[in-house]
């Protein structure tokens, strides 16, 4: 039997992500669904946290292969619309949340220095940029932890009458556009720059 590829190793892990949930995915269901011995996995992936990190990162592609932003884009418009396909991306797999909970996206690093520059050219102070982007992106993990956990585990249970029942996507548009006010909030505009300068020198 011919070597099976590495990308089809992962592919086919997280296809048994889908049909399974993350707390069954074994190397030995793995290989038994790609018909091969367990040990023939070990030529790609010494560890199971190998295979996981793998999947998390081949799980991303439909919101990493998303064009960078460009300048004169507005950074304010860019910022929901990353953060959504974000989201959007984390909730198109089974358990995606948890896969990618932890993860370090080393494969992402330079298009993440490219995103921050991006924000720091519109005009964001870079440490803003940076708490923003972190903020964001840990708000939509959180986001569909709740969401996917809910969607397995539906308890039945009614919020109080006097409390309203908000859908996740509501929620989590909710919390973005907060996220995006407080950062606009911190941008500061040229005129208050000149100003602030200005009474420096004085």
């Amino acid at each position: 039997m011919s070597k099976i590829s590495r990308e089809t190793v992962i592919a086919q892990a997280l296809d048994l992500l889908d049909e399974v949930g993350l707390d069954a995915v074994s190397t030995r269901r793995l290989a038994a669904r790609l018909g091969v011995e367990q040990p023939s996995l070990y030529w790609h992936f010494r560890k199971k946290e190998d295979l996981l990190a793998a999947m998390a990162e081949a799980a991303m592609l439909p919101h990493t292969s998303v064009p960078l932003p460009q300048l004169p884009a507005d950074w304010r418009a860019w910022f929901l619309d990353n953060t959504r396909s974000f989201r959007r991306t984390l909730l198109a797999r089974r358990d995606g949340a948890r896969l990618h909970a932890g993860l370090i996206p080393s494969a992402d690093l330079d298009r993440i220095t490219q995103k921050m520059r991006f924000l720091t050219a519109s005009g964001v102070p870079e440490l803003d940029a940076q708490m923003a982007m972190l903020t964001a992106s840990r708000f939509t993990v959180g986001s569909v932890l709740e969401e996917q956990a809910e969607t397995v585990s539906d308890t039945g249970v009614e919020p109080p009458a006097d409390l309203p029942k908000i859908d996740h996507t509501t929620a989590f548009e909710a919390g973005l556009a907060l996220i995006l006010d407080g950062l606009t909030d911190r941008v500061t505009s040229p005129s208050q720059t000149q100003t602030a300068r200005a009474a420096g020198d004085s």
